[in-house]
């Protein structure tokens, strides 16, 4: 199993709580270099910071891992039906960037 998506699953998950890199960095006691590089893929958090990044966020690891697509939060004034295009959307772009990295 990879997780590939945490980097770009965290910070859309961050984005939609309206969180800054750095507003998430002073929550989890990290500089917010570190919280750029989690969600740049250049480095991973550690069990403990992981635990912290799903409460604060109020998400669950599964879902920042990559097993599974189910959102476990709302995302805010949105339709069901806007939901699930979005969730087609990131479905898409991650379906593009599997292709891209098999290449």
């Amino acid at each position: 199993m990879s997780i590939d998506f945490f980097g770009e699953r965290l910070k859309a998950v961050r984005k939609s709580k309206r969180l800054t890199q750095l507003d998430l960095s002073q929550r989890l006691e990290v500089s917010k270099g570190t919280v750029s590089a989690y969600e740049q893929g250049l480095s991973y958090p550690s069990l403990e910071t992981f635990v912290k990044i799903c409460a604060i966020l109020d998400t669950s690891a599964d879902y920042l891992l990559g097993v599974s697509d189910n959102l476990p939060f709302k995302m805010g004034g949105l339709t069901d039906s806007q939901v699930e295009s979005i969730l087609q959307f990131v479905s898409l772009i991650e379906r593009a960037n599997e292709i891209t990295h098999e290449q």
